[in-house]
């Protein structure tokens, strides 16, 4: 897939520019971003590809010795980074190539942190469905936090997919999705995740300053006009 055009319009008008850092609080792109998902800047951060809003949310809710639970197989970014940090990473078999939440919600413990679930999957390409996904959340226990990874999200035409965005306030998901997919920006690196303030503001303290550069900022700001 080739890049958004208006992406590439932006960053040839910003290559003169080089020699300044870029906004390391990505406050125009968090407005946009913000505007269209309707939501509230507060409820945003942006990172250096979609993976680093995952390598933060372990940063934030993860200590050495707590547990990560993970499907298998999935996306390998997940377990690599979760033994990274430290924590013991529960594997749960994937059911006909489909996540099986039921067996996930029962690996879960009093050590349980951070629960990554892909949707839709990579590699199989399947996806939760949103009555699924709402069991799943329903009663979590208090100091589990969801990652609903949707790098895909924008091919999703199945009419029973979850729209995750209407859980922020019923429970502790972090959302994450990424320009590097549907709008071809993947040698960018540029990313968000969408949470309730007080999750954005345990990632946003972990995160390093300037991490997404100027360029990947101004092409995905443009690429939000090119739909």
């Amino acid at each position: 897939m080739a890049a958004i055009p208006k992406a590439v319009a932006a960053l040839r008008k910003v290559t003169g520019e080089l020699h300044r850092y870029p906004d390391a609080a990505c406050a125009e792109l968090k407005q946009k971003l913000a505007k269209r998902l309707k939501v509230e800047a507060s409820q945003i951060v942006v990172g250096n590809g979609s993976d680093e809003i995952l390598v933060l949310a372990l940063r934030a809710f993860v200590e050495p010795g707590d547990e990560v639970v993970v499907a298998e197989p999935t996306f390998l970014v997940y377990a690599l980074q979760a033994k990274a940090s430290g924590a013991k990473v529960v594997s749960v078999p994937l059911s006909g190539l489909r996540y099986d939440l039921s067996a996930m919600r029962e690996a879960i413990t009093k050590h349980t942190k951070l629960v990554f679930i892909a949707n839709p999957d990579n590699p199989t390409g399947t996806y939760v469905t949103k009555r699924e996904l709402e069991e799943f959340l329903s009663g979590l226990p208090e100091q589990v936090v969801v990652v609903l990874d949707e790098a895909y999200y924008e091919f999703v035409e199945a009419k029973n997919y979850p729209q995750s965005l209407a859980y922020l306030d019923r429970a502790p998901v972090i959302i994450t999705r990424t320009f590097s997919k549907a709008y071809g920006l993947a040698g960018l690196r540029v990313g968000y995740g969408i949470a309730r303030p007080s999750l954005i503001a345990a990632l946003e303290a972990v995160r390093e300053p300037f991490n997404v550069n100027r360029l990947a900022q101004e092409a995905a700001t443009a690429a939000l006009d090119d739909t």
